[in-house]
């Protein structure tokens, strides 16, 4: 899960923090609340995801409980990882 957590990190820091580390940029911070992720950011990221996880996000998952945070998104990229080994 850490790895998940550092890939997101550094994938948010690159593209949304234009490279400059944010301090306020924890694993439990509110990336809408943050302003660091808008309705733009959310589609560059599944993007991301998509291809980084080699899985697919549904519409219906696009919501704020596996979008909210690092370790929000990293739950939610965990759990759909192993539903994928399980299927």
């Amino acid at each position: 899960m850490r790895d998940i957590q550092e890939t997101l990190r550094n994938f948010i820091v690159e593209n949304f923090l234009f490279g400059q580390p944010d301090p306020a940029l924890t694993n439990e911070a509110h990336l809408f609340e943050t302003g660091i992720l808008n309705s733009t950011g959310v589609l560059e990221m599944v993007a991301f995801i998509e291809e980084r996880f080699g899985m697919t996000v549904d519409d219906a998952e696009l919501v704020q409980e596996n979008f909210g945070s690092i370790n929000a998104l990293a739950e939610f990229i965990s759990r759909k990882t192993q539903e994928a080994c399980h299927a």
